[in-house]
């Protein structure tokens, strides 16, 4: 018996995982997958889910599932397919036991990523199967076939979402789980072993795979044509279908869900049938440029763009050449993105800004210290480059240069990969000194646990990896551990560190203040009366602070979380700290 919700794109794909019989899930958080893995947890009496340290290692952890014989699924934003990508790369070439797929969630426009790069090329590139749907119920029933289409064609499959489809709710309809067998493992050195020898004949094996998937495409129930008007034809797929829908209700579409390898015979045979075709695809024109490269005459992106999101008006204005028209937005203030009320890491950042120390920075809340007023952050790469920006910087122009240069990098961030850097320091005998922002949580994604928190992703209590031990284990001597909050304690010792001629770690320590277990006891006021209207306190950038019309200052008892920051910065006593 079927039931119909409500779901977002990234829980339909957890309900689809959880339908086709999948036993493990691992992923490492990252906007906008990180709801996949969230959602999982809910069917934890039947599915193993994990945070894993970072993507390599999850999709490592579902390889190893699938070649113990069961159903396993990883996830990731794009630029985690990077990290992830030599296992994938190998593992197309092994194939699979049980069914094996990797969600690939991409960020057309950016909304919470360091680029826009387009997955679906590093499907083509490792050779592996990418689906792509346009909706919530596409979402959950693609990641089925998914995993049927992996076992029939020994391959990783991937799905290709982006942001629109993760983050936007259809109607999905509801089916009973699938108990799958799980499949025998038998040693099979040939396939598993991928050393020169064994790797060569699976080169071809992987070749004669996708042809054959291209040959079975339009057999394939996630491609479709759908025949109306044939002065036009559009090839489109995933989200870019339902704006074409929307802007071209009377075109043929051949809407592929399979974007690779392309069905090739089946695009051929649309293309003969319209006498105009457009390609209609978000960021690269991955569809266009093989489709032409078949001497298909096809318009795409000389029309549209390779950058952002597209939409219906979009295509209204850019392909059928219609004037759309647009109304002025309302003119509000600036909301530019800032770091929390009481956020550890503003006071951290706010003593840097005062010592006029340059950082290193890395990727998660506290890349926000690139911005006014703190604007202490100068260099912002990709997990855990940070500390391998420094240590570059040193080599490159000596330790007198990067006297007044720290990396900056949070708990979670320096366990995905920050780690391997630190030990490159050691390694390579570099000077440089390393602030850990412990806040005890993967904060931008949306508070998920990590190694060092001491709780697993179903909710079980496991050892907390003690980063302070591990700094000393790989050799740092100089570790020392503080009260973020310590402004004048942090000054010191930053100013101490940097001096130095050898590598040392700064962990500040103190929990984010979204964290539910993270209690408020005290509040800050202004004392007007006091108040010099010399803005000490503003320069922080704290949104609990507001300048008053004559220039003295009012603090949001309902932003404020009692940091002390402000009143650390004033010179006269015109904010007091209050217990609640």
């Amino acid at each position: 018996m079927s039931e119909k919700k409500i779901m977002l794109g990234n829980a339909a794909i957890a309900r689809g995982a959880y339908e086709a019989g999948v036993k493990v899930s691992a992923a490492y958080p990252g906007t906008p997958s990180t709801e996949i893995s969230e959602n999982m947890v809910q069917y934890k009496d039947v599915i193993y889910s994990e945070w894993s340290p970072n993507e390599k290692v999850a999709t490592e952890v579902a390889i190893g599932a699938s070649f113990a014989g069961v159903r396993s699924i990883v996830s990731m934003k794009h630029v985690g397919v990077n990290v992830a990508s030599d296992p994938l790369f190998t593992a197309a070439y092994t194939g699979v036991n049980g069914g094996m797929v990797l969600v690939a969630a991409d960020d057309p426009g950016m909304y919470s990523s360091q680029n826009e790069q387009d997955s679906r090329l590093v499907g083509r590139t490792a050779m592996i199967p990418v689906f792509e749907p346009s909706d919530s119920m596409e979402a959950k029933e693609f990641t089925k076939y998914a995993f049927e289409a992996s076992e029939k064609y020994d391959t990783p499959v991937m799905i290709r979402t982006t942001t629109r489809l993760a983050h936007s709710q259809g109607v999905v309809e509801l089916f009973d789980r699938e108990e799958v067998p799980d499949k025998v493992y038998e040693r099979n050195i040939k396939k598993y072993v991928m050393m020169p020898g064994n790797a060569i004949p699976r080169h071809v094996f992987v070749e004669q795979r996708l042809n054959r998937m291209s040959d079975d495409g339009a057999d394939m129930p996630i491609n479709r044509v759908e025949m109306r008007d044939t002065s036009v034809g559009v090839i489109t797929s995933g989200i870019p279908y339902q704006y074409v829908r929307e802007a071209m209700p009377d075109a043929s579409v051949l809407k592929l869900g399979m974007v690779n390898p392309l069905p090739r015979k089946m695009i051929e045979e649309f293309a003969s049938k319209v006498d105009k075709l457009y390609v209609i695809e978000e960021l690269e024109p991955h569809i266009e440029t093989q489709v032409r490269s078949w001497g298909i005459n096809a318009v795409g992106k000389e029309l549209m763009t390779v950058q952002g999101e597209y939409s219906a008006n979009m295509i209204r204005e850019r392909i059928l050449g219609e004037k759309i028209e647009t109304t002025e937005p309302a003119k509000v203030p600036a909301r530019p993105p800032i770091l929390c009320p009481g956020c550890p890491h503003r006071s951290v950042f706010s003593v840097l800004n005062k010592m006029k120390i340059h950082a290193a920075g890395d990727i998660g809340c506290y890349t926000l210290g690139a911005v006014a007023p703190l604007s202490v952050i100068d260099t912002t790469v990709c997990m855990g480059s940070s500390i391998s920006t420094l240590h570059g910087m040193e080599k490159a122009k000596g330790k007198d240069y990067i006297k007044n240069w720290v990396a900056v990098i949070g708990d979670s961030t320096f366990l995905h990969t920050g780690i391997n850097s630190l030990m490159n320091m050691v390694y390579n005998q570099a000077t440089g000194t390393v602030i850990i922002l412990d806040n005890s949580t993967t904060g931008m994604t949306g508070h998920q646990d990590h190694a060092a928190t001491g709780k697993t992703l179903m909710g079980d209590p496991t050892y907390a990896i003690d980063i302070y031990n591990l700094c000393k284990a790989i050799g740092i001597k100089n570790v020392n551990e503080i009260d973020a909050y310590d402004v004048e304690g942090l000054e010191k010792l930053i100013a101490s560190e940097v001096a130095k001629d050898e590598i040392s770690v700064i962990i500040t320590k103190a929990p984010c203040v979204l964290l539910k277990t993270t209690k408020r006891t005290h509040v800050c006021k202004a004392i007007p009366e006091k108040c010099k209207k010399c803005g000490m306190c503003l320069k922080p950038g704290c949104p609990a602070v507001i300048r008053n019309e004559d220039g003295t200052i009012t603090i949001d008892e309902n932003q404020c979380n009692g940091c002390g920051l402000c009143m650390k910065r004033c010179h006269f006593d015109a904010i007091a700290r209050e217990e609640l």
